[in-house]
């Protein structure tokens, strides 16, 4: 069995991440998943939501939104619609994207097309700051 995981995060516009690493964890559509070296290969729709890390003991995160993963036993490649390092996160930004989402939410019915848009930003937005820096 292999030690380490390459982990590979890209975007249409850059590699954001490209890094040995011990174990993987994502937000999948139908949830998280975890990923050690060694694991049966697959593929997966990604959600939105943080994509955690662990290097050595240090575990680190970064905001995903949207795309596929594809995992093998010692690969995980991730084909993201978004993502960001939590250095590159504007704090202000996400939270006026926040305010604007919770606004625009307000009495919508769940099944309203409108509803389901909103409801990814405002995803985005708690995820960008929850993995922005304190």
């Amino acid at each position: 069995m292999t030690e380490k995981l390459l982990l590979e995060v890209i975007t249409p516009e850059r590699v954001v991440l490209k890094e040995e690493v011990d174990e993987v964890t994502a937000t999948g559509a139908l949830g998280e998943f975890g990923v050690l070296p060694g694991h049966t290969p697959f593929l997966t729709i990604l959600g939105i939501g943080p994509l955690r890390y662990r290097r050595d003991k240090e575990t680190l995160t970064m905001a995903a939104a949207g795309g596929i993963a594809e995992v093998g036993p010692e690969k995980v490649t991730i084909l993201a619609e978004a993502a960001e390092l939590p250095k590159e996160i504007d704090v202000e930004r996400a939270k006026r994207a926040l305010e604007r989402a919770e606004a625009g939410i307000k009495g919508l019915a769940t099944d309203d097309a409108k509803f389901i848009e909103i409801e990814a930003a405002l995803k985005r937005a708690l995820t960008r700051l929850s993995v922005a820096p304190r």
